[in-house]
């Protein structure tokens, strides 16, 4: 019997790991239970998934992918200005600090504070991994075609 391989139509259970350039490890569930998702589903961001395609079960692979790949480029337009008003004084603002706003939907869309002035405080909704390329290590543990209903 072969052996099936990771790509479009495949459900994929696999262990990973996300490193930054500097070893700082920011998820991983190789020690808890692997996780499993339809290729397509959305639950892995496309380039995380483009780049297993090809391996099959028992494969292990170290993988560096650009930032376009993975949390893609900061984007200056999701730098927004905020009036230092829409704060109450008791809010302690500091830079880094993450703030969260409702979005047009009436969702929630983090924020970072970027930089406080006296009449302004700018906030990047940039995501905080964009930029970065991001070392995925990843091992699969099945690989069979997706239930589709």
């Amino acid at each position: 019997m072969t052996s099936l391989i990771v790509g479009e139509g495949m459900q994929v259970t696999l262990f990973f790991s996300l490193t930054l350039d500097n070893g700082d490890v920011i998820d991983s569930n190789f020690d808890a239970k692997p996780a499993t998702f339809v290729v397509g589903d959305g639950n892995l961001m496309p380039g995380f998934e483009t780049s297993i395609f090809g391996l099959s079960v028992g494969a292990k692979a170290s993988l560096t992918l650009p930032p376009e790949k993975a949390f893609g480029q900061p984007n200056p337009n999701n730098i927004q200005t905020v009036p230092r008003n829409s704060f109450t004084e008791e809010f302690e603002l500091s830079v880094g600090l993450v703030v969260s706003f409702a979005d047009a939907a009436g969702g929630e869309m983090p924020g970072v504070v970027a930089e406080i002035g006296e009449q302004e405080v700018k906030i990047d909704f940039n995501h905080p991994l964009s930029g970065k390329p991001i070392t995925f290590d990843v091992e699969i543990v099945d690989v069979e075609p997706a239930i589709t209903h």
